[in-house]
């Protein structure tokens, strides 16, 4: 991790030389919000391969660029398109932007995914609000000598997203006729989809929803010290006694039309941030 500091260093002074704004919130738009992107009043742009150190956005629907601006009047940095592991990236450049938005002094990470959901309850187009989360990613950015000027060697996970963050999802969700869950989501390596066992597995332990990113983030920000609010989109239904094989084009369309709510979710919370 040692190297670290100086990447971040490298990357920050590039972005200053586009923008003088401090960020109060960082976001990764992940799958089903990248259109969030058109309501941020952006005063930089810039793509990945122009910021030191960035590894570029190479999934489907992922497009690269860092968009430096505001939204619903918050100053913001936000990430479109994210990075997975499962593109070959370690997992400290997976999470490098987020140590980058701390850096330039964002205080709240907003991170978004599409996943698969494990609950029976749940349907194609909810929105769940992330309460926890479970590594089986086999990784952890964390691993390696730490750096003090970065984070605490242990930091705790006793809650690793913010609960006031939670309720305010979950009020404006109730007050917007939104479905929402909260629940518990699981990140694996990918880039396969699971098996009919591997998904009574993660039933089994307690998951209500998988994917493949997310969880290294917040790992980061927590390690940071930065709040978080996480959300899925649920994208197909994992149910082993009853399940179809996937088809990409139709998560990339659910996660596209559930959007507008998930956008009204990102917005609502962070309009009540005090900055």
């Amino acid at each position: 991790m040692l190297e670290l500091y100086g990447q971040i260093h490298d990357a920050v002074a590039a972005i200053r030389n586009q923008w003088a704004g401090k960020p109060h919130a960082g976001i990764i738009l992940g799958t089903g919000l990248g259109g969030l992107a058109e309501e941020i009043e952006v005063e930089a742009a810039l793509d990945y391969e122009t910021i030191p150190h960035f590894p570029r956005a190479t999934a489907v629907s992922h497009r690269g660029r860092l968009l430096c601006g505001r939204l619903e009047g918050v100053p913001v940095v936000a990430m479109e398109g994210r990075l997975h592991m499962y593109e070959g990236y370690s997992l400290k450049q997976v999470t490098l932007p987020v140590r980058i938005m701390k850096a330039l002094g964002a205080e709240l990470l907003m991170v978004s995914n599409a996943c698969g959901g494990m609950n029976p309850y749940f349907r194609c187009g909810d929105i769940m609000v992330i309460d926890d989360h479970i590594n089986l990613l086999g990784d952890n950015p964390l691993i390696g000598i730490n750096d003090d000027r970065l984070g605490d060697r242990f930091p705790d996970m006793s809650q690793p997203y913010t609960q006031e963050l939670i309720d305010r999802a979950l009020n404006i969700a109730r007050r917007e006729n939104i479905v929402a869950h909260r629940g518990v989501f699981v990140a694996v390596a990918g880039p396969n989809l699971e098996t009919r066992a591997e998904y009574r597995f993660l039933r089994l332990i307690g998951a209500d929803a998988v994917g493949m990113s997310t969880v290294p983030e917040v790992i980061v920000a927590v390690h940071s010290k930065m709040r978080v609010i996480g959300f899925s989109i649920v994208t197909d239904m994992c149910l082993p006694d009853a399940l179809k094989p996937a088809n990409v084009e139709e998560i990339i369309a659910i996660a596209n039309a559930a959007e507008p709510k998930l956008r009204t979710l990102v917005k609502g919370v962070l309009k009540e941030e005090r900055v």
